[in-house]
């Protein structure tokens, strides 16, 4: 018995060192993105963000009443971006084998909407690109130096802030998950070849709160916000709608709001400079 039982540790063992646990009650650390990630992001404002011409067109057409619309209101927020959004305070679980206490999943619960996800860890593969597209998408993961490293494919088109940048159902998404004691570091690459020039990378931070207790799902209930508007109204704004309210307020250039993978860099900053002396022009 204790040689049966000893032969059963060494097979199940494995599977648990190779890793940390990230499983448990984890709260949004903000900081000085709180203005993005709470209220979400000024119109016009897309810092930050590798957008290509489609995707910028796209998002300076976008009218934040579409948000009113009865068929939008119960809109989750999508994988893309649903681990910026003015929440999560997510609780993470580990599914695991009720016979082997092998790790089968991770779910990840808490998402604005619920549009909770589940991260495979069985090596099972992704899905034929025919599958559904979900607002949660398809998720795997596998360990990489200590770091749980997650691919999600089969997105819905959406968007990666709240201000009109969007996504497409090609976008495919990596992240990895770093935890540091009472930390959880979170990083993700956006890579969408219909919208973006490059992937888009963003970090965040979360830290155990053990008393925190994500509850169950809530339905949402729609209401008539829009009244006053003729039945099949779409909100938009005009193509070729210059929103400079937000490059204005901060006394930017416009042009260093309308995102694009070279404002990404240190070496954009002489393009900056460039573009204030040329000023008033540059900030008609």
């Amino acid at each position: 018995m204790a040689l049966t039982a000893l032969m059963a540790a060494v097979v199940v063992a494995p599977a648990f060192a190779q890793s940390v646990d990230i499983a448990g009650e984890w709260g949004r650390d903000n900081q000085e993105d709180q203005d993005h990630r709470g209220p979400g992001a000024e119109l016009g404002d897309y810092t930050g963000i590798p957008l290509n011409a489609a995707a910028r067109r796209k998002a300076e057409t976008w009218d934040a009443s579409v948000l009113s619309q009865p068929e939008q209101q119960a809109k989750p927020h999508p994988a893309q971006y649903s681990m910026r959004g003015p929440q999560p305070n997510l609780r993470i679980d580990k599914v695991v084998h009720p016979v082997t206490g092998q790790l089968i999943a991770y779910t990840l619960e808490g998402f604005f909407g619920r549009a909770d996800r589940v991260i495979w860890m069985d090596g099972r593969p992704h899905p034929s690109r025919y599958a559904e597209h979900t607002f949660a998408g398809f998720s795997t993961g596998e360990w990489v130096d200590n770091k749980l490293k997650v691919t999600t494919t089969h997105m819905k088109t959406a968007f990666v802030n709240r201000n009109g940048p969007p996504t497409s159902y090609r976008g495919v998404m990596v992240e990895y998950f770093t935890r540091h004691g009472t930390l959880l570091s979170h990083i993700s690459f956006v890579d969408d070849p219909v919208y973006l020039d490059e992937p888009m990378v963003r970090t965040s931070e979360f830290s155990q709160r053990p008393g925190q207790h994500v509850g169950a799902a809530i339905p949402f209930e729609t209401v008539d916000e829009l009244g006053d508007k003729a039945t099949g109204w779409v909100p938009s704004w005009p193509i070729g709608t210059r929103h400079e309210e937000f490059a204005n307020r901060f006394g930017l250039p416009f042009e260093v709001t309308r995102g694009g993978a070279e404002t990404l860099y240190p070496e954009y900053q002489k393009t900056i400079e460039a573009l204030r002396r040329q000023a008033p022009s540059a900030r008609r």
